[in-house]
């Protein structure tokens, strides 16, 4: 059996962005549902210190490393079946658009006003209107980048079984 870079690097897009949108639907289906049922200071507390937390290395490999692989793949992939290449191409546009370009440009913005915000400064009335903002558009933009991440997914998936 000759295994050779481009399986590889299919092989490891698979992986990384079943990670990436396991993570995200998990999120989705736990952390947003418990979260959701706790009081605005104790939602808020929480959430600075899971987005202190996530900047750690584990993450940053498959949330980065899920765009690099796939847009690698997608090069490997472009003397191959039409078919392929445009599941294997479609992957990394899907993720860099959907998924890495609406947290970078919008759940990492709202997560950066969070963290500076000094919780112990602000009274209950500002806690509960900061979390109203905060919560409803996090959690919107969550789940868009939730199924941009699963269809990138899908389309590395696919590809597999068209080879």
């Amino acid at each position: 059996m000759d295994i050779t870079l481009k399986t590889i690097l299919l092989f490891g897009s698979v992986i990384l962005t079943g990670l990436s949108a396991g993570f995200f639907y998990a999120w989705s289906v736990s952390v947003i549902p418990g979260t959701g049922k706790v009081p605005d200071l104790t939602y808020l507390e929480t959430m600075q210190s899971i987005n202190r937390a996530i900047l750690n290395p584990a993450f940053f490999l498959v949330f980065f490393g899920s765009l690099v692989l796939l847009s690698l793949a997608s090069i490997y992939e472009f003397h191959t079946s039409r078919l392929v290449f445009g599941l294997v191409l479609g992957a990394p546009i899907t993720y860099l658009l959907g998924t890495f370009g609406v947290t970078a440009m919008g759940n990492v913005p709202l997560n950066n006003q969070l963290d500076v915000l000094d919780l112990a400064q602000m009274n209950a009335e500002q806690i509960g209107e900061f979390r109203e903002y905060y919560e409803t558009r996090w959690n919107r933009l969550h789940g868009i980048r939730t199924v941009f991440a699963v269809v990138a997914f899908l389309g590395v998936s696919l590809a597999l079984f068209f080879k």
